[in-house]
C-alpha cells in the first residue's frame, strides 16, 4: 500500500506513517490487494483526504468499512460511482436530506461533490476483501482513524461531527464537544431506520445552521 495522501494531511499525519502498527498495517493490505479482490481500487484508499485537505475539514461522517461489492466503494463512506445503484443506507441519507431540506432527492451517488465543499466521509476502516464485510477491521485502520479524529478535534474548532449507529458514537468518544458540534442518530440503514432511529434527525438543515452561526459557508447537500 502507498500512502499517497494530500499534502496538508501528510504534515498532520507522518508520525503515524512510521509507527509499527502502521508498516504492519501496510503489509496486510499490500498482501490482501495481492492475492485477494479488494475494494475500493488502491489508487482510492485515501480519496477521502485527498478530496478534502486537513485545512478545509467542516464537517466529519463516520462511517464503519467499504462498500464490498463490485464498482462501489470509492473511497468516500457511503458513496458510490456514479451511476451505481444507490445502497439501502445511501437511499435512506437522501430521502432524509429530501424530507430535511425539502429538495429533490439526488440522483448522484457520488458524493464527491459533498467532500470538495469540506465534508470529511471517513470510514473508520478504509478497505475490504471483496464480499467479505468487516473483513480488514481490527488490522490497524481502527487505530489510524483514531487518530485522525483526535487530530481534528485537538487542533480545529468548529466542526461538525455527524455520528450515525453506535459504531460511530464510540469513535466519537474522542471529539471535544466544548469545541465542535456533535449530531448523533440512529444509522441510515434499512434495520435503523424502519424502528425509527434516522428519519427526522435534520441533520443536515442543523449542519448548515451551525456553519452559518459560526461564519462558514453552509453545504449543498444535493
Amino acid at each position: 500500500m502507498n500512502v499517497n495522501i494530500e499534502t496538508s494531511w501528510n504534515e498532520q499525519l507522518k508520525e503515524e506513517f512510521s509507527k509499527i502498527y502502521f508498516q504492519n498495517l501496510t503489509q496486510f493490505v499490500k498482501d490482501e490487494y495481492k492475492y485477494y479482490k479488494c475494494f475500493p481500487p488502491g489508487k482510492l484508499i485515501f480519496s477521502a483526504f485527498n478530496h478534502t485537505p486537513f485545512r478545509d475539514v467542516k464537517v466529519v461522517i463516520i462511517g464503519q468499512d467499504p462498500y464490498h461489492g463490485v464498482n462501489q466503494a470509492n473511497g468516500l463512506c457511503f458513496s458510490v460511482n456514479e451511476d451505481v445503484l444507490h445502497p439501502p443506507s445511501l437511499k435512506n441519507i437522501f430521502k432524509e436530506i429530501e424530507s430535511d431540506l425539502l429538495i429533490p432527492y439526488p440522483k448522484n451517488g457520488n458524493l464527491e461533490r459533498w467532500a470538495n465543499q469540506g465534508v470529511l466521509l471517513l470510514n473508520a476502516t478504509l478497505t475490504v476483501k471483496s464480499n467479505e464485510a468487516g473483513s480488514h477491521q481490527n488490522k490497524g485502520w481502527e487505530k489510524f482513524t483514531d487518530t485522525v479524529i483526535s487530530i481534528l478535534s485537538e487542533k480545529k474548532e468548529n466542526l461538525v461531527f455527524l455520528l450515525w449507529g453506535g459504531y460511530a458514537k464510540k469513535k466519537g468518544s474522542k471529539i471535544d464537544s466544548k469545541k465542535h458540534l456533535i449530531l448523533s442518530s440512529g444509522h441510515p440503514s434499512p434495520l435503523s431506520a424502519n424502528r425509527g432511529y434516522w428519519f427526522g434527525n435534520k441533520h443536515f438543515s442543523a449542519t448548515n445552521c451551525y456553519l452559518s452561526k459560526v461564519g462558514k459557508p453552509q453545504i449543498n447537500w444535493i
